[in-house]
């Protein structure tokens, strides 16, 4: 018998998120999970009148292809996948993993071919900007070991962070994003961290389950130029199957102009950051405010979400709060701010409104976890 909480998480996708009406195409993506996951999503899209279409992808399967795929593969492989994208209305990616790190080991310059001519025309330019969408990961051995946690305590932990009512979370992001759309100035300080910029003139998005599932965080971006100073991230960040920590990144006029990591990964993050001019702006700066996602573990769609934490993104920016930055590169960086992990203050035009991870202005207190839980 299917588990009651994937039809409850499939009705929210389908009917909340995505809103699907009668006659729209849906395309649902899935990497590595379970059949009766897909089944389930399958069903509630043709309960909705919707038209289902199914693509089954395997990490592994995707790893020897990024490997072995020429240039004009590449390019043929974006060319039929974007095609089929522009006939879709909605589109929902599921992705799961049974081995987080496992593309780490693809050369970069073939992550490069990825990006350019699968993902970047397919994803960035087709699906986010033409489509109705929503990502989420699904449940897995592999995320509960990053978790820290047993499986069952990750399963019960990932159907209450992405079956949360958030539609209740709209009241209280309203006067966030007020306050960020009439702000210039932003100054941010921690450990390791003197980091100022501007956000005048940029709209400031909430984001309430609309696009990702788990979501609770409101995004803008920073002037391109106006980013200085240096920010250390004390969360740990993947990116293209690769583990990365303690990334500092000093910026001048808007530019990552030294970038560092622990361990050995100091090359590869600045070859990540140098596969385009754009890859070492800026495009995204937000606030994470979910109240069940608390600590990292070493997955963007839960970290970013982390109730007291900001993350910052070299590389391409949204289009709805757009700074004019374009990249192949889009890599959200997280810094928590909650006292137990070192505390920070967040300055708007030189009035303090968060600090320590926890909003002080009154108007932006229904965003703290308590308030947000009731």
């Amino acid at each position: 018998m299917i588990d009651p909480r994937i039809e409850r998480l499939a009705d929210i996708l389908v009917g909340y998120s995505l809103s699907i009406q009668p006659g729209e195409n849906v395309l649902v993506e899935a990497y590595d999970v379970p059949d009766e996951a897909v089944a389930a999503l399958v069903r509630r899209i043709a309960a909705a009148g919707g038209r289902p279409f199914v693509t089954i992808k395997r990490n592994a399967v995707l790893r020897s292809l990024y490997n072995s795929a020429s240039e004009e593969q590449m390019l043929l492989t974006g060319k039929l996948e974007e095609a089929r994208m522009r006939e879709m209305s909605a589109y929902i990616g599921l992705r799961g993993s049974y081995n987080i790190a496992e593309h780490s080991d693809v050369p970069d310059e073939r992550m490069k071919l990825y990006r350019k001519y699968w993902w970047n025309p397919v994803h960035s330019e087709q699906r986010v900007k033409h489509t109705k969408w929503v990502v989420l990961r699904f449940p897995s051995p592999s995320m509960a070991q990053s978790a820290g946690m047993s499986t069952e305590q990750f399963e019960d932990f990932y159907f209450d962070v992405c079956t949360f009512d958030y539609a209740k979370m709209a009241p209280a992001i309203a006067p966030l994003k007020e306050l960020m759309e009439r702000t210039d100035k932003v100054k941010i300080l921690g450990p390791g961290t003197e980091l100022s910029f501007s956000i005048k003139n940029i709209p400031a998005i909430p984001c309430i389950g609309n696009l990702n599932i788990p979501d609770g965080e409101c995004f803008t971006a920073p002037v391109k130029d106006s980013v200085e100073g240096t920010i250390a991230f004390n969360a740990p960040t993947i990116y293209q199957g690769t583990v990365f920590e303690g990334i500092t990144l000093k910026f001048s006029q808007g530019k990552a102009v030294q970038a560092t990591a622990a361990g050995n990964t100091t090359q590869k993050l600045n070859e990540i950051l140098d596969s385009d001019e754009g890859a070492r702006y800026v495009g995204e700066f937000s606030f994470g405010f979910n109240p069940y996602v608390l600590e990292p573990m070493k997955d963007i769609l839960f970290d970013e979400k982390i109730a007291g934490s900001f993350h910052f993104t070299p590389g391409q920016a949204y289009e709805e709060a757009d700074n004019g930055n374009r990249s192949v590169v889009h890599w959200d960086m997280v810094m928590l701010q909650r006292a137990e992990q070192g505390g920070g203050e967040i300055y708007f035009d030189n009035v303090l409104i968060r600090k320590d991870g926890l909003f002080i202005q009154p108007e932006l207190e229904g965003l703290n976890p308590e308030n947000l839980k009731r």
